[in-house]
């Protein structure tokens, strides 16, 4: 029988006060309209459930689904759930689901994970829903066909957010705005609340499935645009050397930029897809990264990049401002820092290494010849030493036997 992991949440003590039980559930279950671009990491939090229930579950359902497609959010590997406190960091992403207190977290999301959420009770009694919709950016909007004309029922436009701040200070950087694609319309469903009620993502529920919006994918006018920029770094008054003893025991590290951050350790193995986050990050904040001395650039490795090969680039951030790697490779290792909101705020000493799989042998490994040479040329250097030190004491023994 194969085992479900169930995403349970945090459960609250019962001799404390439920903060979480103060807003009144609605009586008529509707769902929030919530955007994001593939790649981010989305959190849900349950904002309402009855003083009694002390933990809640999520639910999941397709949009268009029925009620029979309702189940329980699990990671169908049986794997545990992602720990999204450490650095984010996976291979194979198989457990992207992760529970802070009632919030649910879906790390690196993409558009299959589009649909209603629910908060709820494991008796299928639901307290929250979400109309949750991950869009991938494209290349342009592409409905201006379908916005000209008389009195339409429906029209498109890519809704922008503010541009960032610059991701860097006292170099150049980059600046981003996201763009979301939505549909203006009177006839959407009423159950999908939104801000405005004749506005909704075009991948919502709310939108009619007569208007078609099925067929052309999560590519609707989702955008991201990158420019360059460059600002000076606000003066920061010295440490007191206690100050800098503290930090210095704790584990932090003064940057070149003179702020102290925290030192992460990683290993991976090669050939596999390695994925870093910098931690503390959102999706509305400025994310840049660096290796050594040397930036790396957004515009230079995003997903819609192409190499000469016509394929994606082998070292890229997506839009979750996440640095991917597929796959890591030996000569990646070395020092990564990450910025938030135009500050160094960690550094990642990234260690590659080869594992050996089945049908390999330690002689196939390209660098065996010189690993053997240089445990050869170790093990020569310590036999004459060896036999450096036992001359020595020879001799010492000879001149104190002539002098007696």
């Amino acid at each position: 029988k194969k085992n479900v992991l169930v995403v349970c949440s945090y459960e609250a003590p019962e001799d404390k006060e439920d903060v979480f039980a103060r807003r009144a559930c609605p009586a008529f279950l509707s769902f929030t309209n919530a955007a994001y671009l593939a790649g981010v990491t989305v959190e849900l939090p349950c904002h309402c459930k009855p003083p009694q229930v002390h933990s809640v579950v999520w639910f999941h359902k397709k949009h268009w689904g029925g009620s029979e497609d309702t189940r329980l959010l699990s990671d169908h590997h049986g794997n545990k759930l992602l720990d999204s406190s450490r650095v984010p960091h996976s291979g194979d992403l198989r457990s992207r689901f992760s529970i802070r207190l009632f919030s649910l977290l879906i790390f690196r999301a993409g558009p299959d994970d589009s649909g209603v959420y629910l908060c709820g009770s494991a008796h299928r009694d639901f307290f929250y829903g979400y109309d949750l919709d991950i869009q991938e950016a494209g290349e342009g909007c592409g409905f201006t066909e379908k916005i000209q004309g008389v009195n339409p029922l429906y029209r498109f436009f890519t809704s922008y957010r503010r541009w960032s701040v610059c991701d860097r200070c006292g170099e150049p950087g980059e600046q981003v705005r996201a763009g979301l694609c939505y549909v203006h319309s009177r006839f959407l469903h009423v159950r999908y609340r939104r801000t405005n009620h004749t506005a909704a993502s075009c991948g919502s529920g709310a939108v009619p499935r007569a208007f078609g919006l099925s067929r052309l994918g999560s590519r609707g006018g989702a955008e991201m645009e990158v420019r360059r920029c460059q600002v000076k770094c606000p003066p920061q008054p010295p440490p007191s050397p206690k100050l800098l003893a503290l930090m210095a025991f704790l584990g932090y590290r003064k940057s070149g930029g003179g702020t102290w951050v925290p030192v992460y350790y990683l290993n991976h193995p090669a050939e596999r897809v390695l994925t870093l986050g910098c931690p503390g990050a959102r999706p509305n904040l400025a994310v840049a990264w660096d290796r050594e001395s040397e930036p790396i650039y957004r515009s230079e490795h995003h997903v819609l990049g192409r190499n000469v090969s016509g394929a994606p680039p082998r070292l890229l951030i997506d839009m979750g401002h996440h640095l991917v790697f597929t796959p890591a490779k030996t000569e990646d290792s070395g020092v990564y820092y990450c910025w938030l909101q135009g500050r160094r705020t960690a550094e990642i000493r990234l260690l590659v290494y080869v594992r050996l799989g089945r049908g390999q042998s330690v002689t196939s490994h390209p660098d065996f010849l010189l690993a053997l040479r240089m445990v050869l040329a170790a093990y020569s250097v310590m036999t004459a030493v060896f036999t450096l030190l036992v001359l020595l004491r020879a001799g010492l023994h000879i001149l104190r036997d002539a002098g007696r």
